[in-house]
């Protein structure tokens, strides 16, 4: 079966990157783009897709909240993430919804070209989290704790974060607090510092 493919980023120069990557070094034309949660799951009723090539932070939400759904709707789409972060921070996260793919954006152009194939040919693992000896404190986060996350990294507060989710200030609070427990940090200061160290920012 030739792939149908749906890319979903915020950001309109990479979708284009990536589609370009596929059309004229993979030869896969059947590609379509979308920028939200929302477009992504109207675009999933619409057509049916083979392969998703999925950005975890969006305008909207993150995917990692709406890929239970997404399993159980599609449970034969094949799914790759791909972040600007390195795949240790999302492993854990990726491992619970049953990813198997992972792209860094950073990637350089061939290995990102090698990757690709590898995930629609079905071939292997793409990317597994770093197998290093020092451990990713990020890694342990859930994908509630990961979106928060991207929020405070942002600089934004507990009001904002809870009217942006849609969440009581307390659970945000709660949130917080499991974040810099799990992270051995003690406010945002540290815990940005500690993401840094670990090449992880939003």
């Amino acid at each position: 079966m030739t792939p149908k493919i749906l890319i979903v980023d915020d950001h309109s120069m990479i979708r284009k990157g990536v589609k370009l990557l596929l059309q004229l070094n993979l030869g896969y034309n059947d590609v379509e783009e979308v920028a939200s949660c929302a477009e992504l799951m109207s675009e999933l009723k619409r057509k049916k897709y083979t392969h998703l090539l999925l950005d975890i932070i969006l305008p909207d939400g993150t995917t990692l909240e709406i890929l239970p759904n997404i399993n159980n709707l599609y449970p034969d789409l094949n799914i790759m993430m791909f972040s600007m972060q390195p795949a240790s921070v999302y492993s854990e996260a990726l491992k619970k919804y049953g990813i198997r793919y992972y792209l860094s954006k950073t990637s350089p152009e061939e290995k990102t070209i090698a990757q690709l194939k590898a995930f629609l040919s079905d071939e292997a693992v793409v990317e597994k989290a770093s197998d290093s000896k020092y451990h990713n404190p990020f890694s342990d986060l859930s994908a509630r704790e990961l979106e928060v996350l991207h929020y405070l990294l942002k600089g934004q507060g507990t009001k904002y974060i809870s009217n942006v989710l849609n969440l009581r200030m307390n659970t945000i609070s709660t949130i917080k607090k499991r974040i810099f427990d799990k992270t051995n940090t003690e406010n945002t200061k540290t815990l940005t510092e500690l993401a840094v160290l670990y090449n992880v920012s939003y």
